[in-house]
């Protein structure tokens, strides 16, 4: 039998054992705060990945079949939409999590 300061001694290394095993909050990527410079990088980048994305597809069919402007232009501006498309998803995404705070606030507060 071990001798009682040693009981003790394994309880609490049992005790920061358990409490280091125990598994940690995860923060959602939608819990996350963004202040307003991340989100105008994240809004600029999506949209020169659009661009970016249809400027290849269209250079790479116009090179397949050699009509040079032609795909070129139309990927552009297929890349452009869809760039301005996920800006857009993005700044309502950040609408309704500011109203959701809002709410919340509200909510706690007793209004």
């Amino acid at each position: 039998m071990p001798d009682p300061d040693h009981s003790e001694r394994l309880k609490a290394l049992d005790a920061k054992i358990a409490a280091l095993k125990a598994p940690e909050q995860v923060k959602d990527h939608s819990e996350e705060h963004y202040s307003q410079a991340q989100l105008a990088w994240r809004m600029v980048i999506e949209l020169v990945a659009g661009l970016g994305i249809g400027f290849g597809i269209g250079y790479g069919l116009d090179t397949l079949f050699g009509t040079m402007p032609i795909f070129l232009v139309l990927f552009i501006l297929f890349g452009l939409a869809a760039g301005v498309l996920t800006m857009m998803r993005s700044a309502k995404e950040v609408q309704t999590k500011q109203q959701q705070a809002a709410e919340e606030e509200g909510d706690a507060s007793g209004d």
